[in-house]
């Protein structure tokens, strides 16, 4: 059932998306009186659909390859390759026969569609939500690094108290896009004493690999007790209870959770001697470790309170805007990451299956508009990047038409449609590929 909720996010999520993103092409095509013929959620190869219905002239309906979707314009070149109509003279309600300023509008009405749409969603959970977080200068004990983060010189208990020179405000940016695009300067204190540690250029490599906990933990050092207990699992049956507070394993004193989690997971698949403190009494206990390195509670952790902003209706546009805004920028340096060669492109791409994983296995409508929202601004990003096929490689097509003065030629086009189209299935192969060969090696 787990799988049918995450599958089920993953195609209402993506539907959202190319629906909405074909909507703008078709409104501003409509709008400037070109005819549209088609209008599908996924692509029907081969004249196969699994939904159709006409409406007003138009066919709607749902292919059965699910790579997208698409509107068709007649008079236009496009992924369908239908070059027929091009053979006789233009009409007036194609889509060649409309001024270059017109037809670029249309290439680029979904693109704006998608970044309006994530601008209202990061609008809406702001006005809804507004924004909580850990203030930075109320951490108690500092931070976890994983093994990326001692890696490059961090230290358990270290205090972040700047970024590139700025002071941190809230725990939560120390895994900011900011940090993880790697070169960020960080100021850190270390017992008294201050430390400027630069972050590695290729981190999103390692994160790729290892996860973004492994840089630095999303929760800060904390003092813990059990919140509550996995039913049938090793805790439960070693009798632990809520409440309680592990204080030492096989004999070893831990005070924080991550200097719990250190001893008991190199005893993967074996017992280990529990000293617990309950209601003021120490008692003992043995406990089998799974194979995971846990036991099967979840903790309650000593973090210091949640801060939390709100903001008016109006209040909420600029930093909803910002927020979606930043999403779209972050991935246009992650992007000039990879050329540069900071980032391999096989760490840094994602594809269904990854995206799949996001969403998760239960249904949190709050993590699937924000998952939503920042899929909207990438697929705006890559939308105008200046490939043949997609709207950026029209668009481009279309400006370099407006400086000659005259269009290009059809047969041009129609190989660059070809071409455009052959990179694209290959990226998606590649990008398919890549996410199965990650959850495998996971495993």
């Amino acid at each position: 059932m787990s799988i049918v909720i995450m599958v089920g996010q993953l195609i209402l999520g993506l539907s959202i998306l190319v629906i909405l993103h074909e909507f703008g092409h078709f409104i501003a095509a409509r709008a400037f009186g070109i005819k549209v013929e088609k209008f599908y959620l996924f692509f029907d190869a081969w004249g196969i659909s699994l939904f159709k219905f006409n409406y007003k002239g138009v066919e709607y309906g749902i292919g059965w390859l699910p790579l997208g979707g698409y509107v068709k314009i007649a008079g236009m070149i496009d992924e369908s390759m239908d070059t027929e109509q091009l053979a006789g003279p233009p009409q007036p309600w194609e889509f060649r026969s409309k001024p270059a300023w017109q037809r670029l509008i249309v290439m680029l009405g979904g693109v704006t569609v998608n970044i309006f749409l994530g601008i209202l969603i990061f609008w809406v959970l702001t006005i809804k939500y507004g924004e909580t977080y850990i203030p930075n200068s109320e951490i108690k004990y500092g931070i976890v690094p994983g093994k990326i983060g001692l890696k490059m010189g961090l230290a358990i208990g270290d205090r972040v108290t700047a970024i590139n020179g700025k002071p941190v405000v809230r725990f939560e940016d120390l895994t900011s896009p900011e940090v993880l695009m790697g070169n960020a300067d960080l100021t850190v204190n270390r017992d008294g004493q201050v430390l400027h540690l630069k972050v590695p250029a290729g981190l999103l490599n390692d994160l790729s690999d290892y996860g973004p906990d492994q840089f630095i933990n999303k929760i800060p050092r904390a003092k813990f007790s059990v919140d509550s207990i996995v039913p049938n699992s090793n805790a439960n049956k070693a009798g632990l209870k809520v409440g309680d507070s592990i204080v030492a394993v096989n004999g070893t004193k831990v005070l924080f959770f991550d200097q719990f989690k250190a001893q008991i997971e190199p005893y993967s698949n074996k017992s280990v001697g529990l000293t617990i403190k309950r209601n003021g009494n120490l008692v003992q206990s043995t406990s089998q470790v799974d194979k995971n390195g846990a036991l099967g509670f979840f903790a309650n952790y000593d973090l210091p309170k949640e801060k939390r902003l709100t903001y008016s209706f109006f209040g909420s546009f600029p930093v909803g805007a910002t927020k979606a805004w930043g999403n779209f920028t972050d991935n246009a340096k992650g992007i000039g990451k990879i050329f540069k060669g900071d980032v391999k492109f096989s760490k840094a791409v994602a594809g269904p299956v990854k995206i799949a994983t996001l969403f998760g296995t239960t249904i949190d409508w709050v993590r699937f508009w924000s998952l939503v929202g920042f899929l909207s601004m990438v697929l705006a990003l890559t939308n105008l990047l200046p490939i043949p096929a997609l709207d950026g490689g029209h668009a481009l097509f279309l400006i370099i038409e407006m400086i000659k003065g005259k269009p290009l030629s059809d047969k041009f086009l129609e190989r660059a449609q070809i071409v455009g189209f052959v990179i694209l299935i290959t990226l998606m192969v590649f990008v398919f590929g890549n996410d199965i060969v990650k959850q495998v090696m996971k495993k």
